[in-house]
């Protein structure tokens, strides 16, 4: 047997190798040091040693400090939420009930109020049923008594509704709950599918390049560069807030001026503004910029016929391309070096879209969430379908547009209210591509207010199913692969416009809270929990700095089902809320670069009176008209928040929902109906949209 060496007893014993050594310093305030050991002074000391009752009386009462502190916060913030809804709701004091126009939104609040007072009785059934001992709907296989001598009245009528139920209405909430998973399960796939695509552009570095120099001459003889005629279109309608900082960007982009003319298509209806606009043009053109001003006498079609009848003035026939910018949008200098270079040796490019960057998103909790959606939806749709489809919508601002394309494909129609959509879809059954630019972004405005973003996304998904149905036809008989047509029909119009707001609606705010009172029904944890995470997830990727939002975005998402439902029933069946458009409100917000060309803007203020000498009799009049008309202009009035009915009403059914779930010890779905309620409740008073510094 081989020897076996065993250091464990040498490393034990106690040597001590070589003699003590005494340190001593000629300060006497040091003392004297003196080491016995290498490892000595470095010995672990024992956590427990020093510490004392008293210490551990101070280390308990710091906690309980703490979670006093917690609750006091929670029980403020519901204190103060109690508050709201008694000035609001009860008191009705500085709101104003938000009206529905339509018959179809009158009718989604009937049919809302007539579940909210079915779950009221049926819960104050279930409450009496609980605390006398009728414990059926705790177990799936209900055993029900036949002794009617037994039964009172009241139980009588509880089993006759838990018959009635498990006979008649669990199977049609369990059919319908099936294809609502069904369609839930389609959509997941499709974004997941969807993510993947994006991180295959990111890791293989895909995006759309420009080789060599696209503005040098192709002709040997010709010297120095080209540059295409650009034509630059402004459209806005009673922009008061943003439309000084969009002239100032899009007349400062590095162009030529003799290659490039601005429109500023202006289709208000109120005066002051109108002449603020006129000034502001006066003031650009006479520094040299070649800009004009339109204004239309019959405002017809809303943006769309704003921009149809600015393309047919005769001077655009000498342009080979348009840029469009809404009023609140803010271009770079260099956005046409960015953008225009793609058309070069690419005959078959029709658009150049740019991607939107927000100058306040970090306003509040509202902006925040909608940082959320819109870098979604640019980052991942818009980027994966560009770059493997060659198609995505038109935003309807920040891209460049061949002007050829538009022709061929029928010009700016006033059909919809979603005109940019139209012309992409009509685009692309002719056959031109899209390229979507990532890198290339514009700053903009997101809705600050509840109200605002409410008209907006009832604008945005009413109008795709009101083009849906007028563009079916020529879809179907388009000359364009059959593959093409699927993509078209099935992803992105019924699968990302009708079916996503159809299913969030109907599984997450009725047929959830409705099997709290039908338990046979009840939805498995996956669909309640697991999936809508990880979708909620996969959505955030693209914004992860708002990694901490992901349960109010989730939460915020199903709340705005509702608008989104509502939108889509009335788009896809042409009622009179399909037609109308609403301009979202602008609050003026302005970058960085703004805030800091402020100084200068001031000081070019102080030399009017340098521009005002080259200016006609009839402009100085029309100025000083503007400067009594800003010193006698009201006071702004203050914000009076709106009452949402049939978000109030969907809060208080689930809250209802919650409450019954409470009883039948359902803790997961308890805690999701609970704040899904609050979040309902929230938006309903219309608190969503409220500063930071005042929340």
């Amino acid at each position: 047997m081989a020897a076996r060496w065993d250091f464990s007893d040498l490393w034990g014993k106690d040597s001590k190798r070589g003699t003590p050594v005494v340190v001593k310093m000629e300060n006497p305030n040091y003392s004297v040091v003196e080491i016995n050991g290498p490892d000595s002074a470095f010995r672990p000391v024992e956590k427990s040693r020093g510490k004392n009752a008293k210490q551990v009386t101070w280390v308990l009462l710091l906690k309980a400090h703490r979670a006093v502190g917690c609750v006091a916060w929670l029980a403020t913030v519901f204190w103060a939420l109690l508050g709201t809804i008694k000035k609001r709701l009860i008191f009705r004091q500085g709101v104003t009930v938000a009206t529905e126009k339509l018959g179809k939104g009158k009718l989604v609040l009937k049919t809302i109020r007539v579940f909210l007072v079915t779950a009221l009785v049926i819960l104050a059934f279930e409450v009496a049923a609980y605390f006398k001992g009728w414990h059926y709907f705790e177990s799936a296989n209900l055993h029900i008594p036949r002794t009617l001598d037994l039964q009172g009245l009241l139980h009588m009528v509880y089993v006759a509704w838990l018959t009635f139920r498990a006979d008649y209405i669990a199977p049609l909430i369990q059919g319908l709950s099936q294809f609502c998973v069904v369609l839930f399960l389609i959509q997941s796939v499709d974004r997941l599918i969807l993510c993947l695509g994006c991180f295959w552009i990111k890791f293989k570095k895909i995006k759309p390049r420009i080789d060599g120099d696209p503005f040098k001459s192709d002709d040997v003889e010709a010297q120095g560069y080209e540059y295409p005629m650009v034509l630059v279109q402004i459209p806005m309608c009673n922009e008061r807030e943003v439309y000084e900082q969009s002239i100032s960007a899009v007349c400062q982009m590095d162009w030529p001026k003799d290659r490039i003319l601005i429109q500023v298509l202006d289709d208000s209806n109120d005066e002051s503004i109108q002449w603020l606009i006129k000034a502001e043009v006066t003031k650009w053109s006479q520094k040299g910029v070649n800009i004009i001003y339109r204004h239309r006498l019959i405002r017809t079609g809303y943006k769309a016929g704003n921009l149809k009848s600015a393309m047919g003035c005769d001077y655009v026939k000498d342009y080979e391309f348009v840029a469009i910018f809404d009023a609140d949008f803010q271009p770079n200098p260099d956005f046409l070096k960015l953008t225009v270079p793609h058309f070069k040796g690419n005959p078959e490019l029709g658009l150049v879209q740019a991607r939107w960057a927000f100058v306040n998103k970090d306003e509040n909790l509202l902006t925040r969430l909608q940082n959320i959606n819109l870098c979604f939806h640019f980052e991942v749709e818009q980027q994966v379908n560009g770059a493997f489809l060659n198609f995505f919508g038109f935003n309807g601002t920040a891209g460049v547009w061949r002007i050829k394309a538009l022709e061929e494909s029928g010009g700016w129609l006033e059909r919809t209210t979603v005109e940019d959509m139209d012309i992409a879809v009509r685009a692309h059954l002719n056959g031109w591509k899209f390229i979507f630019l990532n890198d290339v972004k514009v700053l903009c405005e997101v809705p600050e207010s509840y109200e605002a973003y409410r008209k907006q996304q009832h604008r945005w998904h009413s109008g795709p199913m009101q083009l849906f149905r007028l563009c079916l036809p020529a879809i179907i008989t388009s000359k364009m692969a059959l593959w093409k047509k699927a993509n078209l029909i099935f992803l992105f119009f019924l699968l990302r416009k009708l079916i996503l707001p159809f299913y969030s609606f109907t599984l997450f705010c009725i047929i959830l809270p409705l099997t709290m009172f039908v338990p046979e029904a009840e939805l498995p944890m996956w669909v309640i929990c697991y999936v809508p995470v990880l979708m909620s997830f996969l959505n955030i990727l693209p914004a992860p700095k708002s990694f901490p939002f992901v349960v109010p975005y989730l939460l915020f998402e199903n709340t705005m089902s509702v608008t989104k439902f509502n939108a889509m029933v009335s788009g896809l069946f042409q009622l009179g809320s399909s037609y109308e458009w609403v301009v979202t409100k602008k609050a003026g917000r302005s970058s960085e670069s703004d805030l800091l060309a402020a100084a200068e803007r001031d000081s070019k203020t102080m030399n009017q009176s340098q521009i005002c000498r080259g200016a006609s009799e009839t402009e100085l009049e029309l100025l000083n008209q503007l400067k009594e008309q800003n010193e006698a202009a009201p006071k702004p009035v203050k914000k009076v928040n709106k009452i949402y009915r049939k978000e109030l009403a969907l809060a208080f059914l689930l809250l209802t929902a919650s409450v019954r779930s409470l009883l039948s010890a359902q803790g997961v779905h308890f805690y999701y109906l609970l704040f899904q309620g609050v979040t309902f409740l929230l938006v309903g008073l219309d608190l969503i949209g409220e500063q930071i510094s005042e929340a």
